[in-house]
Order: C-alpha cells, then structure tokens, then sequence
C-alpha cells in the first residue's frame, strides 16, 4: 500500500520552524493590542455567496482559486481565500455597529487559494489579518499602513518599500475604466489571453498583469490621478501627508489597483527587495463598499493582511533574530530504578513552576541521557543515595558546577537559578 503524502501546494510547519512562527505571532500580537486592536477568531469556511459577491464574481480569486464544496445540505460553502469579507460579514452580522466607533479587529489563521505553488506561496497559508470598520477619516487609512510597518521593524525586516495608489471611488472610477479601455483598445489583440479577458469586465486589472508584453503595453497608460473626483483626491492627500509626517517613505505606483473588487480610495503594498518576482509582504488598503455588496448598510473600511509565510522568509533571508530557540530548561536523569518515582515527581514539580522539563522514557543508559541533558540549562540526577537523603544533585551545564539541594523546594530553586542566568544573557 503506497504512502500517504500531503497535498501539493501545502506544508507542514515542523518544530523546527513552528518557533519562528510562534514569534511573530507574539510580536504582533503585542503591537495590534497596543494600537488598540482585538482579536477575533472567524470560520474556515463561509457560504460561497460571501466571497462571490464580497471579492467580485470577475477576479481571479473566485473565478480561478476558491475551494468551494457542496455540504450534504448541498450548501454551496468555500475555504475562505481571504479574511476581510468574512470580518465585515461578522461585523454587521454581530451588530458591531450598535457600540462605538470605528471596530477594530485582527486574526490569524489559514486561507486557502488554489493557484500555482511556489517560494513562500501555497495554496494553503497563513495570514496575519487587520480591520478598521466604521470610519472614513484618512488618519484610519495612515494607521494601518503605520502599523504594518511597525510590525516589520520590530521584526527587524530592512530593505522594504511602501508603494501606494488610489484605486478611486464608484462616482470616479468609471471614467478612468473608459480612458484606460480607450487607451488600451488599438492594442487589443497584443494583450496576454488573461488580460484579453478582464478588458471588459475588469481592465484595471490589466495593470497588474506580471506578462512582460502587457506590462509595456501598459507603460503609457492613463495615470488614475488624473481621473480622480476632490473626495478621492484629498483623501488621498491628506493620507500621504500624514505618513511623511510619520516618516514613512512612499513611492507612487500606478500599476497598484488590488485584485479585488471591494478596494476604493487607497491601496497600499510594503514590498521586500528579497523576494524576487513575488515580492509582497503586506497589502492592503480601503473598501467603504464591501459591507454593502454582501448586503448591509454602508460601512467604510480599511484594512490589511501580510503572510506569515513571506515575513518568516524574509526574516531568514535578511537574518533577522526570531528570539531564543525554545530549549529543555531542565533533564532529570534517575541513575537508578529504585529512583524513577521520585524522577517522576520532580518532573511535575519542575513543569508546574513553569519549566520546560524533560526526562528519559526510552531506558537509555545514564551516559546516553547525559548526551541529552547537554543541550538543556541543568541537569538533576537522582538515585538511591540521593532518595534515601531527600536530597537532588543539580548541575548547571554549561559551567559544570554541581550542588545538591533538598528535595522539597528543589523545583522553586531551580526556577530562580534559571531567572539570574536570563538576567545575565547580553
């Protein structure tokens, strides 16, 4: 019978990895709660109608990418290929709304999107997801961009870039839908088979299109500034005002239009010099309309999501620091059978201080467990002698000192031992 093996395109986070994971997580975890931000915790799954007509039945993400399955209901139900229809959803639906204003929210967790697998891309990921819900104030927009990027500098991330756009406004965006198909339309048949598709349908998408062909077909393009109403342009000013005051460097591209619907007004990416062709790290932006194509009332948003999977990348390319590799405090070795109850107990009382203990389960050789114990901060031996004196031989490993200490309250002297040898590290 042949081996079972994962799917393509996913992967398994092993312990070697899963700490680095655990860090950001917990860097982030920080930062969104002290700009304010609380957790909340959404479904894998959502009913399809959601994405179809959050994200835009014309994008590449529901035409191409969703999972989407029947249940035994046969209830059209999808893995959720991205986090902000679905808080939006749990938004109105939880009547956010009635409290005060704005909402703001963040999660983690996988999404799932079927397209090619490749460095830092799968078709199941993880992403780090942030929301502002209920305001239209420009300084919301500034916020989340300035929160990215402090995400990435207490990560250590260097050699990033922030590009912004304005992606405009339903009053505003269709005549630059018709300059751009004016433009573009002498040129029609040059264009790649997937941009010949999105010409009527979704022509801004056009401008993001990675086919070499298309991008310089594309380089004469209408600039969307110039197609902008006063709403939009201020807004988008007065966004860009706010971050130099920040201190935060931003280049203008063009080509930025988001490859969902819902996105209006600003759209930002923090590209890493890193990553190659796939070089975003982070992308985001504002969809004041999103709440009202899923059926509610009018709701401004902004917001954005970074992969876990692209920081973590980055962060390995870059050498930046994840921490301290977690480790075995504490190995406790029973020289003997006559001491394995009390190694058992002292086991206990060591991880119900708070310790990461270890011991012997395989009945290795005492020298063979000492290879082991090597690797942890101390080491405590016991055996008859030991157990008939009530008493633990304790050896700091990387000095070799040894003492004994009483049996009772060994666990709580250890620990202390160990917060002077954290208090000592550079």
């Amino acid at each position: 019978m042949a081996e079972i093996t994962a799917p393509r395109g996913v992967k398994d986070v092993l312990p070697g990895e899963s700490w680095k994971w655990a860090y950001v997580l917990d860097q982030f975890r920080t930062l969104a709660e002290g700009f304010g931000f609380s957790e909340v915790h959404l479904p894998i799954f959502e009913h399809t109608e959601l994405f179809c007509r959050g994200i835009g039945d014309t994008t590449d993400v529901v035409e191409k990418e969703m999972y989407t399955f029947e249940d035994r209901a046969g209830r059209s139900l999808t893995l959720r290929p991205e986090a902000t229809a679905s808080m939006v959803r749990s938004y109105l639906e939880n009547r956010m709304a009635s409290g005060p204003q704005p909402v703001k929210l963040w999660c983690a967790g996988p999404m799932f999107r079927y397209e090619r697998p490749q460095k830092g891309r799968y078709r199941q990921f993880w992403q780090l997801d942030v929301e502002v819900l209920g305001s239209v104030n420009p300084l919301v927009d500034v916020e989340i961009i300035e929160l990215s990027l402090e995400l990435y500098r207490r990560l250590g991330m260097a050699n990033l870039e922030v590009v912004v756009n304005s992606v405009g406004c339903p009053a505003c965006r269709p005549a630059y839908r018709k300059a751009l198909q004016d433009y573009l339309r002498p040129h029609l048949g040059e264009l790649c088979g997937s941009c010949k598709s999105r010409f009527d349908r979704n022509p801004l998408r056009i401008l993001d299109c990675k086919n070499e062909t298309c991008k310089a077909l594309t380089e004469g393009a209408p600039d969307v500034m110039d197609s902008l109403c006063d709403e939009c342009r201020d807004h988008f000013a007065a966004v860009r005002k706010r971050l130099d005051l920040l201190g935060a460097s931003t280049r203008i591209d063009k080509r930025l239009v988001r490859g969902l619907d819902y996105y209006t007004k600003t759209a930002y990416e923090v590209l890493s010099g890193d990553l190659g062709a796939q070089n975003a790290v982070c992308g985001g932006g504002r969809y004041d309309n999103l709440a009202e194509s899923i059926g509610g009332p009018h709701v401004p948003g902004v917001g954005f999501a970074s992969g876990i999977e692209r920081i973590v990348l980055t962060m390995e390319q870059q050498g930046c620091s994840f921490g301290r590799e977690p480790s075995t405090d504490v190995y406790v070795i029973a020289v003997d059978g006559a001491a394995s109850d009390e190694a058992v107990k002292l086991l206990y009382a060591l991880r119900r201080q708070g310790l990461r203990a270890e011991m012997d389960y395989q009945g290795r050789s005492v020298k063979a467990q000492l290879k082991t114990a090597s690797q942890a901060a101390f080491a405590c031996f016991l055996g008859s002698d030991e157990v008939a004196r009530s008493v633990v031989a304790v050896k700091e490993m990387a000095t070799g000192n040894q003492e004994e200490l009483l049996f009772d309250g060994a666990a709580a002297a250890i620990r202390s031992k160990l917060a002077r040898q954290e208090d000592r590290r550079p």
